[in-house]
Parts: structure tokens; sequence; C-alpha cells
């Protein structure tokens, strides 16, 4: 949530930039403090390994004017791509109000942006937020590389990754019924025919989805 500073009349918003490692995510940031007016920008705070990749995180506060008498700042961090940093990732969402997703279009980076939202997705549950209740932005990155897939491939893989997360984990915390909702109760109740029923059924639905989504992507790859 927004940090409101009534003192000084200041509404803080932080918004957190998450992918893959070499996605784009420092470079949006170099690109907004470069295209950002002097007086309306903070100083550009960069941790970067030999090689140029974020070792901890971008940090870029940003003036955006007024909102009804109070200032508003954006701070803008990313988390470092690479896997061995997880514990960075976690304290860099602490606090976060919105996250822009950060998708590598190239073909063979698909795997990885994958892999990168089901992090995402865990890091925000060890923090007791639902990854359906925070705003965020999926910006599909590289789109002028020829290895990049079509943007509406790219975007209904990862699409489809946040929305079935989102759902179950919406029905099993916030709904009265569906299979999230069974599954729980299912649970509670210490019911095991019933836990993997469902559990097979939602890998089938997971795995069937797949399908269609690899024949749809072999069919774009043809016409290409």
């Amino acid at each position: 949530m927004a940090f409101v500073d009534f003192a000084s009349r200041e509404i803080h918003c932080k918004i957190v930039y998450y992918g893959p490692g070499l996605c784009g995510k420092t470079k949006n940031l170099q690109l907004l403090h470069e295209r950002t007016a002097p007086a309306r920008r903070g100083q550009l705070i960069s941790l970067a390994t030999p090689n140029e990749r974020t070792l901890f995180f971008d940090f870029l506060p940003l003036d955006v004017g007024s909102l009804r008498g109070f200032q508003t700042r954006l701070h803008l961090y990313t988390v470092p791509g690479q896997v061995f940093y997880d514990a960075a990732r976690r304290a860099i969402l602490r606090g976060t109000d919105g996250i822009v997703f950060v998708a590598d279009s190239q073909e063979a980076r698909l795997a990885a942006n994958e892999e990168s939202v089901r992090n995402l997705e865990k890091n925000l549950r060890e923090q007791e937020i639902e990854i359906g209740e925070i705003p965020y932005v999926l910006q599909l990155n590289k789109r002028d590389l020829p290895s990049a897939l079509p943007a509406v491939l790219t975007g209904v893989r990862l699409g489809f990754s946040l929305t079935l997360i989102g759902t179950i984990l919406g029905e099993m915390f916030g709904s009265q019924s569906g299979l999230g909702y069974l599954l729980m109760t299912s649970i509670g109740l210490q019911n095991t025919d019933i836990i993997m029923a469902v559990t097979v059924l939602l890998i089938a639905f997971a795995a069937s989805a797949s399908t269609v989504l690899l024949t749809w992507e072999r069919h774009l790859r043809r016409r290409r």
C-alpha cells in the first residue's frame, strides 16, 4: 500500500520490475532516467557485477506531479534475475504497490519467463499477497530481435500462468465454490480421495492447455 506522509504532503509508491536475468529490467530504469527531466528525477543507484548484470537492485525515485495537493513520488526498483539471489528478490518485493513483469520475447527464454512468473507468485505469497490482488503490467521486451516469438503467443503463455495461479488461489482463500475451495475444504477434512482427484484434474487441465498452446505455437512458427 502506498505510504502517505502528511507532514511533507507526499505520496510514495513502490514499483518493482520483475523478470528473468538479462530481460531488460535495468535498461528500463536507465531509459526512464535518461528521458525524465533532471528536476523530476532522483539519482539512479545501481549495483551490478562486472559483466553488467544487476547484483541486487536498481533504484530510481521519480516525481510525477501533485494529487490533491500531495506530491506523488514513484520509487522504481528492479530485482536480480539470477535465481541464486532469491533472498534479495523477496526483500525488494516487500511493501511493493505494483509489479512490472518484463518478459524476454526470445523463443529460447520462454521457459525462463515462466519460471520467473512462478517465482514471483511464490515470493508474493510468502508476504501474504496473492498475485491477483496487486496491480501488475506485462511488458514484452526485445520485440525487435529475429528470434522473438509472436507477441500474442508470449503474452498468452505468461498470462495463462498468472491467471491459472490467481484463480486457484482466489478460490482457495476467498471463495465458497470452485476447485480451489474444494481443495482447501478437503485438506481441512483430510479427505485424501478428493485431494488426489482435484490435484489430478488440475494437472490434466494445465497439461491440456499447455498442449493447445504448444500446437498454436508450432502453427505460428510455420507461418513466420
